[in-house]
Order: structure tokens, then C-alpha cells, then sequence
């Protein structure tokens, strides 16, 4: 119902009980204008449910519980050729892909009406749904873990990476040592030891005089004795010293014979008397 206006004015609408629909220009519209133009391009149908013809084909097979190892392409064709249909009416582009497939459907169902042809071993050919069964099951593989993987938290999608501020104040954290590393510095103190070892000289009092004693005492009751076995190798240098200086000296006295059948041959000593 419009009001009536002043003179010069346009007619306006009379609001009686009734809610606007819309607003043109801040000014209520009570209803849809009849004359309405929308021009075709500024409309675009958006396929956000369907990633392609496979998909397609596996809503309409899952919507309706058909058996995907015995699809029935009769129905599954016709509603298929129906969607196309209405995608075709708004973009040819994109219908293309749709209608590879629906071709390949209208083959499928051709091969089926005819009868089948035995292969040249014999054996059953096969089903001609076979092919479009495998792409299928494999479609629906990958889209469930696809499904499974887009399931996982993300960093920057679900979730965020904690950031925290070290105060300055807080005790470093020392690095761990490696027992490789505490060996090597074990084996460079021992190095180190080594070179700064003191050496304690001791003095030991040692007497020709009783060393000389010793050795008559030892050849007494022998008819000879090798050079060697004199020496007592077991109480350090400084007593082998001392003890060859004795025989020297039971040498220079004539108490001591020293004596050597050739060259390179056994040294013997042997008393030079014969004791009563």
C-alpha cells in the first residue's frame, strides 16, 4: 500500500504491521521488485562438496548404499548425467572433466549389454566395472587418509608454538659431558704428572769392606763360581757397584782368581787359596 505525498513527491511505502525485506539506499522494501534484473556473469556456481568425478561418483554410490563391487550403472548413470547437466547450464570449463567421465560410463553400460566374448585362453573376460571399482576403492583409500592427516593438529592451525622468556637472573644450564671427553682430560693430568715427578735420592750406607766378606764367604766350599751369579740383581745398581768394586779388590790382593778359558767364553772366580 503506498501513502499518499505532497505535490512534487513520489509515493512512499505505508509501513502497517509489516517488516521490511531489504533496504535500497537506506529506504525499506517491503517486497521483491518484479523488474529485478541480475545479470547471468554476476552469478558463479562454487563445487566445494565434489574434488572431481570419482568423488562425485562415490557420494552417489555411498548415499544410496549401492554395492560398489556390483554398481548398477543404469541408475548410477542417470543421476550422474544430471548433475552434469546442471553444471553444464553454468560452466562448460568445468563440466569437461565431469563429462569424460560420464562417457565413460555410457561405455561401461554399452559393453555390458553386449554379450561377453570368451578370451583366447578360454577363461571369463572381465567385468567391465572392474577398472572403474579400483579407481574407485583406491579414491576412497586415499581420501580417508587424506581425511585422517587433515584430522592432526597443526602448528599455526590448531595450534601455537609456545614462546618464553629466559630471565637473565636464572642459572645457566651447563651442557652435558661426554665420557670421551672426561677420559681425554683424565690422560692430559696424567701427562702433566709425569712431567713435573719428583725424584727422592736416598743415602744408602754400603761397605767394600763387607761386600768383599760376602764374596769369600760365597766362593768358600766352591770350586768355582760364574761372574754373574755374584751379583745380586734384585737390590738396585748401587749394591752391584759396590760389590764389583769388592771383587776387585779380593782381586788385587791375590784372594780372587779371575779367569776366562777364550774369548767370548764364561767367566769364573774361584778362591786363590785353600782355607784350612
Amino acid at each position: 500500500m503506498l501513502a499518499a505525498t505532497g505535490p512534487g513527491q513520489l509515493p512512499g511505502p505505508e509501513v502497517v504491521d509489516q517488516v521490511a525485506v531489504a533496504r535500497l539506499y537506506g529506504e525499506p522494501l517491503f517486497r521483491l521488485p518484479q523488474d529485478l534484473y541480475i545479470p547471468p556473469q554476476a552469478l558463479e556456481i562454487f563445487l566445494e562438496a565434489f574434488e572431481g568425478p570419482l568423488d562425485l561418483l562415490l557420494y552417489l554410490i555411498r548415499r544410496q548404499n549401492f554395492n560398489i563391487l556390483d554398481i548398477p550403472l543404469a541408475d548410477l548413470t542417470r543421476q550422474y548425467l544430471d548433475y552434469v547437466e546442471q553444471i553444464r547450464r553454468h560452466n562448460l570449463e568445468l563440466a569437461s572433466e565431469y563429462l569424460l567421465m560420464a562417457a565413460m560410463l555410457i561405455e561401461i553400460k554399452s559393453r555390458m549389454l553386449l554379450p561377453p566374448r570368451r578370451n583366447e585362453d578360454g577363461s571369463e573376460p572381465e567385468d567391465p566395472r572392474a577398472s572403474l571399482v579400483r579407481r574407485l576403492v583406491e579414491y576412497e583409500r586415499i581420501k580417508h587418509g587424506a581425511a585422517q592427516l587433515d584430522a592432526l593438529p597443526l602448528l599455526g592451525r590448531d595450534f601455537l608454538r609456545a614462546l618464553v622468556t629466559m630471565e637473565q637472573s636464572l642459572a645457566p644450564r651447563l651442557p652435558d659431558v661426554h665420557p670421551d671427553d672426561l677420559r681425554q682430560a683424565w690422560t692430559e693430568i696424567l701427562q702433566r704428572a709425569r712431567l713435573n715427578q719428583r725424584h727422592t735420592i736416598r743415602r744408602e750406607q754400603l761397605s767394600v769392606r763387607e761386600h768383599m766378606s760376602h764374596l769369600l764367604r760365597r766362593l768358600q766350599g766352591q770350586r768355582f763360581l760364574e761372574f754373574q751369579d755374584l751379583f745380586d740383581t734384585g737390590r738396585g745398581p748401587a749394591v752391584m757397584v759396590v760389590t764389583f768394586i769388592a771383587m776387585l779388590e779380593l782381586a788385587r790382593e791375590n784372594l780372587l782368581e779371575i779367569t776366562q778359558a777364550e774369548a767370548f767364553a764364561p767367566i769364573y772366580v774361584r778362591l786363590a787359596y785353600t782355607p784350612s
